[in-house]
């Protein structure tokens, strides 16, 4: 990923093909230290080719992939089950107070 994003950089800097030496010079600017092997597959696949077009295949692809995901909880309902979860809410407070209290009533201290 950083060194597709250090070539589109320089594209978007003006740079139309940028080199290997380009994209390390961008790299080891913020002290990251280039993959030959990645570099050139990436430069070498990238060749001669329109970087805008393949970003807008690839979203189109992307947008076919189904994406699930659960949809979100349901709101609360208006009225009674609002008040109901306060009141729970309320007790388990309660319930962690008292535990707390026990806890400090237990008749000797750290350091004693």
């Amino acid at each position: 990923m950083r060194h597709i994003a250090a070539y589109l950089l320089l594209q978007i800097g003006g740079n139309a093909s940028p080199s290997a030496k380009d994209v390390k010079k961008v790299l080891g600017a913020v002290g990251i230290e280039a993959d030959e092997d990645r570099l050139e597959k990436l430069i070498s696949e990238l060749e001669g080719k329109d970087v805008s077009a393949l970003i807008a295949e690839g979203s189109s692809k992307l947008a076919s992939v189904p994406s699930g995901g659960g949809g979100g909880a349901a709101a609360p309902a208006a009225g009674g089950a609002a008040p109901a979860a306060k009141a729970e809410e309320k007790e388990e407070e309660k319930k962690e107070e008292e535990k707390e209290e026990s806890d400090d009533d237990m008749g000797f201290g750290l350091f004693d």
